[in-house]
């Protein structure tokens, strides 16, 4: 019989003895008092070059979403929009306590928000997935850290049977650091049966299929496939939207949490059942590496040239000075140089030197996406905004919003079929740190997207609507931006 394995720890930092944090000064592990996460050894994190002192200040932040989409004040009344507004702030609310405590990570914070979000049957993912065409729940999730791992990140597509799916992604990566990968290797995507049997091996929950079933999701699946034959008796193109899809929300994106922590790590996690009757095996963008999610830090190098040098040259002493203080060689040299004392050459330039100061700041990013998954997927939505920022020096939330924004990329790769059918519609979340200052992002191209977060002074936000508020929200699928 095979060793059982144990679940793997949550990332922890080593300190040395004294400082906060460290051996002297020890806390305790954060996982099992809350019953989160079983503990094992921990590892240091490794970065590119020494943190800057600045980063010891980093402001922890969340962003959380739970899906986007058809979003209208007639696909959700507003008993509904109050219902998930609840739901949102809760969940942003116990994750953001567990962010604050001392020693929180990242990974282990975004685990837990995206966690709770799989337990509501409110969202797509989880509890509330949506069914294929064939009437079964495939889930998908992903995690993905800009430091400190070296898979960086973990893709999971076709679980029927663990219940968490995003706590599989986060001990596979964790896992990675072992000689074996834990029994997963070195991979970076996994699917179906081997890798649910790896979860029930360490200790993941697991259950029936019948858990994830739920009566509204069901429904939907069942009139989404009624519509599509009535559509198919009357010669209609069963790829547009019918009547009955514009006055209904019908999920089509996922749930995801990014976070950034008081080390400086940003991690992305993301977690969906997928398109409403996809096709049996269909792999959409949330455990894609660059499509749906993304996170990296990199480091920018500048020369600040702030002062000019003046380096005098001493002037040539002449004879009478040599004289006067008795050098008669000095003397002699000047009037038959090759009877003096051998001249030593001066090689100081009189001339200004540039003082050149060396200056490396570190920025880090981390993006989720939800949406049209296939449109994210031939954009490679997620790594192409980060890039975007990143080698055009274009802020995160400039760049989020020219991919996922009112008539952004992801809108114009629908082209004329944009309004017709949900291809193009989605929006994205994330957070920026450059060096310790920390900006939340976000934006959307359909009616709304339900998303909540921290402020800057660590207030909650939430919003489904670009603006605040039920009334504010549009009316009908006909409000939505223009191709």
């Amino acid at each position: 019989m095979a060793e059982e394995r144990q679940p793997a720890t949550k990332l922890e930092i080593a300190r040395s003895p004294g400082e906060e944090g460290g051996e002297a000064d020890a806390k305790p592990s954060l996982a099992q008092p809350l019953g989160i996460f079983p503990t094992s050894r921990p590892r240091q994190l490794q970065t590119q070059v020494p943190l800057s002192p600045s980063l010891a200040h980093v402001k922890p932040r969340i962003i959380i979403h739970g899906g986007a989409g058809n979003l209208t004040r007639t696909s959700i009344p507003r008993d509904r929009y109050e219902e998930y507004r609840t739901s949102l702030l809760n969940i942003l609310h116990k994750a953001n306590q567990l962010l604050q405590k001392p020693g929180s990570t990242a990974l282990d914070v975004a685990t837990y928000a995206v966690s709770l979000l799989e337990d509501d049957p409110l969202y797509n993912s989880g509890k509330g997935a949506v069914f294929t065409r064939e009437g079964k729940n495939e889930l998908e999730c992903s995690v993905m850290v800009s430091n400190g791992y070296t898979k960086r990140g973990v893709g999971c597509m076709l679980l029927r049977h663990v219940k968490n799916p995003i706590k599989l992604a986060r001990e596979l990566l964790i896992r990675g650091e072992e000689a074996d990968g834990g029994g997963a290797a070195d991979h970076c995507q996994y699917s179906g049966e081997f890798v649910e049997q790896l979860a029930k091996t360490w200790g993941l929950d697991i259950v029936d299929t019948g858990y994830f079933f739920t009566q509204k999701r069901w429904n939907e699946h069942q009139r989404g496939l009624a519509e599509e034959k009535k559509r198919m008796d009357m010669g209609v193109n069963i790829d547009e939207m019918s009547d009955w899809e514009k006055d209904n929300y019908i999920p089509l994106g996922t749930c995801g949490a990014v976070v950034v922590d008081g080390f400086g790590t940003v991690c992305t996690a993301t977690s969906t059942g997928g398109l409403t009757n996809k096709v049996p095996g269909r792999i959409g963008d949330t455990p894609t590496i660059g499509a749906g999610f993304w996170a990296e830090e990199w480091y920018e190098d500048k020369i600040v040239r702030p002062q000019m040098l003046y380096q005098p040259s001493a002037s040539p002493a002449l004879p009478i000075d040599k004289l006067s203080r008795g050098d008669i060689r000095g003397v002699v040299g000047d009037c038959i140089p090759s009877l003096g004392s051998p001249t030593v050459r001066d090689t100081t330039s009189s001339s200004t030197q540039p003082y050149e100061k060396p200056s490396s700041t570190r920025h880090a990013v981390g993006l989720s996406g939800t949406g049209n998954g296939d449109s994210f997927l031939r954009m490679c939505a997620a790594r192409t905004t980060a890039a975007r920022s990143r080698f055009s020096a274009s802020p995160l939330s400039n760049a989020t919003t020219w991919m996922s924004g009112p008539h952004g990329q992801l809108q114009q790769s629908a082209g004329k079929r944009w309004g017709a059918t949900h291809e193009g519609t989605g929006g994205i979340i994330g957070i920026e740190l450059v060096d310790s200052k920390v900006n939340v992002v976000q934006d959307f191209n359909c009616g709304g997207m339900f998303r909540a977060w921290t402020d800057d002074d660590g207030s909650p936000r939430c919003l489904v609507f670009k603006e605040e508020g039920w009334e504010n929200g549009p009316k009908t699928w006909d409000d939505r931006p223009k191709q």
